[in-house]
């Protein structure tokens, strides 16, 4: 489970057997959220909104460096 960032107690990371589309898991004490890399879409949270609101911005702001880190991770394999 390669983790990318860990930013307000907030940690970004990917599973290694990862599916299409592309995406990143962010999770904090019990919570939780799947976030579309491509899309900027919440697949699923349990964030209260003012949590998510700030992982929302804290992908926006790493998106590209994710994206870069996850097909750097699946072409290797």
């Amino acid at each position: 489970m390669p983790t990318l960032l860990i930013e307000d107690g907030f940690k970004f990371f990917f599973y290694a057997n990862e599916h299409l589309p592309m995406h990143i898991h962010v999770a904090r004490g019990d919570g939780y959220a799947k976030i579309d890399l491509v899309a900027l879409d919440v697949v699923e949270s349990c964030f209260k909104k003012p949590e998510l609101k700030k992982v929302m911005n804290i992908v926006k702001l790493h998106r590209t460096d994710f994206v870069r880190c996850w097909h750097e991770y699946f072409n290797k394999r």
